[in-house]
């Protein structure tokens, strides 16, 4: 079975008469004609029957009366049940009462998705829950977390602790390995730059004045750590604690990150943040949409924020309240290429890391965009939705390309309550409905803001 895709049980019921049988084949082969990307279908059932183990939710292509008189058979189903009846893969309007009643009488946890994405979605959520359940493997470089070039700020984080690694794995099963950030770097050290040269004219990125010593340094930390990843096998998340142990290394990671997703399809989180990482793995497998990760600096924290990124005022708009800043390593922060609009990878601009270093100036389009994470309990999902109005620069600063965010829905105020962490994800697009069908997939509890 692909591992990737979703295990289906379609179910029948033994009621249908002949035409109804006959129905329920030609849809059972049109769904898989549909999502043969995202689901295995296996050999129909009749309700009532012993489930396969290996089955990760049931599906009825069809519905009938009949089904109200299964009730004991529905509530003794402990995974997700996908309605599917329309011939376009989608829930027929017709079935909203039996779904209803599933839900309410029987506590059963129904999707019954109206739009064929949002089926996508569940399945693909479905899918990465039992690959992530049989041991996938985030692979994260660090040392001495705590102790480094901003220990005051770093010490505070929670991704850091002991709690926090055993939590992330014991709730979603992943096998989390660290390894030394200092010793890849010892090893990219190793890589002749006639093996990066080659690798680098291959895959060149825009550059712009970048030296050519900056990036050999760059695609020798790539080598090394495809390297260590290929031979752990199976490693879908790579992070590192590229700055606060900036001294161990004489670059940064942006252009492995990029290389790791654009030919490896791996994801990757900075700053060593396992929850961002765990987070942006869980979003991305099931949405599909352009990701990345940011610091989020509401206009409501004021001289707090502004300090940290060396400017003296926000930009002078309207409701300002319902603004932030977007900001990381000097820019917008890191996406790969083929998340962007603009791309280049260009000097680096914070003091504490190494001369030689890079950082990528980066811009998603303007527009909608949903900001959504885990919180440190592993329970609740927070999703701010929102909109990239534009980008500002202050040149000189820590801040050289920033996203101008306003929040959708007025909500300044209650994000400043509700979040958990200065790290953000951002999704493109108002993916609102998509993520509340991962949330029901995982069974987080959401807060929509």
């Amino acid at each position: 079975m692909d591992q990737a895709k979703a295990l289906l049980q379609p179910l029948y019921m033994r009621e249908a008469n002949e035409r109804e049988r006959q129905e329920f084949k030609d849809q059972v082969k049109n769904l898989e004609s549909m999502y043969e990307e995202e689901a295995v279908f296996l050999s129909p059932l009749e309700l009532g029957s012993m489930i396969p183990q290996e089955a990760d939710a049931v599906v009825f292509p069809q519905m009938l009366g009949a089904v109200f008189g299964y009730k004991e058979a529905l509530k003794e189903l402990r995974i997700p049940i996908l309605v599917l009846t329309s011939e376009f893969g989608t829930v027929e309007m017709w079935d909203w009462e039996i779904v209803s009643y599933l839900r309410e009488e029987l506590g059963c946890n129904v999707f019954s998705p109206y739009r064929v994405e949002m089926a996508k979605v569940v399945m693909r959520a479905i899918a990465a829950g039992r690959r992530m359940r049989g041991g996938l493997k985030f692979l994260m470089f660090q040392d001495d977390p705590g102790e480094g070039m901003q220990a005051y700020i770093f010490k505070r984080f929670y991704w850091w602790e002991t709690e926090c690694r055993e939590r992330i794995e014991q709730v979603f099963g992943v096998q989390i390995i660290f390894s030394s950030w200092k010793e890849v770097n010892d090893r990219a050290a190793q890589i002749s730059d006639e093996q990066a040269w080659k690798l680098w004219e291959e895959r060149k990125v825009p550059v712009q004045e970048v030296s050519k010593e900056s990036i050999l340094r760059a695609v020798k930390l790539y080598i090394a750590i495809k390297e260590e990843a290929d031979e752990l096998g199976d490693v879908c998340a790579v992070g590192s604690n590229c700055l606060n142990e900036s001294f161990l290394s004489r670059t940064t990671p942006c252009l492995a990150y990029d290389w790791l997703f654009e030919y490896d399809h791996i994801l990757w989180a900075c700053e060593g943040d396992l929850v961002t990482l765990i987070s942006k793995f869980i979003l991305y497998s099931a949405l599909k949409h352009p990701v990345m990760m940011t610091n989020i600096y509401p206009f409501l924290v004021g001289m707090a924020a502004l300090k940290h990124e060396k400017i003296m005022e926000f930009p002078d708009i309207e409701d300002p309240d319902n603004h932030a800043l977007g900001v990381h390593c000097g820019y917008f922060g890191f996406a790969p290429r083929c998340f962007c609009d603009q791309w280049v990878m260009k000097p680096k601009v914070l003091e504490i890391v190494n001369q030689d270093a890079i950082v990528i100036d980066c811009r998603m389009k303007t527009g909608d965009v949903t900001l959504a994470k885990l919180h440190p309990n592993m329970k609740v999902l927070t999703i701010i939705e929102a909109q990239i109005e534009d980008y500002v620069q202050y040149p000189g600063s820590d801040c050289r390309n920033g996203a101008l965010l306003k929040y959708k829905n007025n909500s300044g105020h209650k994000v400043m309550e509700k979040l958990s962490s200065h790290h953000a994800i951002i999704i493109q697009g108002n993916v609102t409905p998509e993520l509340l069908l991962l949330a029901g997939v995982y069974g987080f509890e959401t807060e929509v803001l």
